[in-house]
């Protein structure tokens, strides 16, 4: 296929194309490496128009592309980077694209020529943009078939060596003797930034060595994990890969990742988390504590109307209370809605049930996360039909059943709450109602949804939804 394209579409010659073939033969293995998709682009008979002539996607992450892309056209302003690289031969970094599955993605393009030093293609190694940084030591350097991609890496010809350029990672190769023969860029610079001198091809291992590793215990382990070393104000992955010919030693790998800028990062989140954390457990203190002035309060007033209107605020009040405790103990902004709803229900049972009644509420449905601002107003809505509920529904009754079902949707979700008391004539509920106000208020203009009643002899059915995002 790839000889086919390059005839048919551009102007290599044969020595070129053979170039191009022994590429796309080790591509599989770079897409592995660099746990990314993998493409070989060659210019057309148009200066401004690249075609893809070979792929390969990484056998040990998730490919970004559904189909295959070779024979389709690449643009320039679709695919700077690719481009850029083709026409002034040049290595490209980090540059957006969109690939012909419209993805943005960032490109990394190294050239590869041919013995003339002229670019007959580029090498892309493409990566999605929206990709979160992963923080954990599952950021992997290299492919689990560590012992051929040695092979492969050992076997390159010094101009395929510029197949490492556009890596991220410091590639440094050493002979079985433990002298350095081969140093990518990024290592170079590397070491610059560690203030080395001289070139490191040709220094020892135990002068560049990072993480205190000896030589036999690289042979001896033959294959080691990531590990973490901290070097001044620079953190490190460094990772090892020894080759051997007939059960010889005939050198090793070092793959060294900078995950400094990971690493702050990852402080800056515990630090945000901590902070979440710690504003929400303030908070939720502050509220219980107006909650209990209040129910001290409550305590010294006889008129039994002023007294149902208090004890209504403060069970307001708990309600937002019990999002900031669950919000403080998980530390970030956003909290499972059922986790939420079950809690509210419980507070609201405990509150407002007297001890000769059995009324049980159960809630059903979907799980899924929601921020702290939608949080707390659900919590109020539910709060307050489930209040409404308990204390109006049950009259004269001694058990009852209140369900709570939770649905999901693509833009809206809703909240549908089913008692089975003796129901009410809707069009007798006062305009006026404190609680109805609340809660329409809030669904309206808060939640930016809906809100409806339903009402007859044999129950009650509340439904309100609220927009997704």
């Amino acid at each position: 296929m790839l000889r086919e394209l390059c005839r048919l579409h551009t102007n290599l010659e044969e020595d070129d194309i053979r170039i191009l073939e022994n590429i796309s033969n080790i591509l599989p293995l770079i897409a592995d490496l660099v746990r990314a998709d993998v493409f070989i682009d060659c210019l057309t008979r148009d200066p401004n128009i690249a075609i893809v002539v070979a792929e390969a996607k990484p056998r040990n992450s998730q490919s970004m592309y559904k189909y295959s892309v070779v024979g389709q056209l690449a643009l320039q302003k679709n695919e700077p980077a690719a481009l850029r690289t083709l026409q002034i031969g040049v290595s490209t970094r980090d540059l957006k694209a969109i690939t012909q599955e419209n993805i943005t993605v960032k490109q990394n393009v190294v050239p590869i020529k041919n013995k003339s030093n002229e670019t007959i293609g580029a090498l892309i190694m493409e990566q999605d943009a929206t990709e979160v940084v992963n923080q954990n030591k599952q950021m992997q350097m290299l492919a689990e078939t560590a012992e051929q991609l040695t092979e492969t890496l050992f076997s390159l010809t010094d101009n395929e060596h510029a197949l490492t350029y556009h890596l991220n990672d410091a590639i440094v190769m050493f002979n079985e003797e433990g002298r350095a023969i081969y140093a990518n860029p990024v290592a170079e610079e590397l070491y610059n930034k560690l203030g080395y001198k001289d070139r490191i091809v040709g220094m020892h291992f135990e002068n560049l060595v990072l993480d205190g590793s000896s030589i036999d215990k690289i042979i001896t382990e033959n294959f080691f994990n990531i590990g973490e070393v901290n070097v001044g104000k620079l953190t490190f992955q460094v990772k090892y890969l020894v080759k051997r010919k007939k059960k010889k030693l005939d050198g090793f790998i070092m793959l060294i990742r900078d995950i400094t800028e990971v690493k702050e990062k990852e402080k800056e989140l515990i630090l945000k988390s901590v902070a979440i954390r710690e504003i929400h457990h303030r908070v939720k203190n502050n509220l219980q504590t107006i909650a209990s002035l209040l129910r001290l309060q409550s305590r010294r007033i006889q008129d039994e109307n002023a007294k149902k209107s208090f004890n209504e605020s403060i069970n307001r009040i708990l309600s937002i209370s019990v999002t900031h405790e669950i919000l403080a103990q998980n530390g970030v902004d956003e909290v499972d809605i059922k986790t939420i709803i079950s809690k509210i229900a419980e507070s609201t049972l405990n509150y407002s049930l007297s001890p000769n009644e059995n009324i049980k509420v159960f809630i059903n449905g979907d799980s899924f996360n929601i921020d702290s601002d939608k949080a707390t107003s659900i919590a109020l809505v539910v709060n307050e039909i489930l209040q409404n509920s308990l204390e109006h529904a049950f009259e004269g009754k001694e058990d009852g059943k209140i369900e709570v079902t939770i649905k999901k949707g693509i833009m809206y979700s809703t909240i549908s709450i089913v008692d089975n008391g003796k129901g009410f004539d809707i069009n007798k509920v006062r305009n006026g109602s404190l609680g109805l106000s609340i809660v329409k208020s809030i669904v309206n203009d808060k939640l930016f949804g809906h809100f409806n009643i339903e009402s007859n002899e044999f129950g009650t059915k509340i439904l309100f939804d609220f927009k997704n995002e």
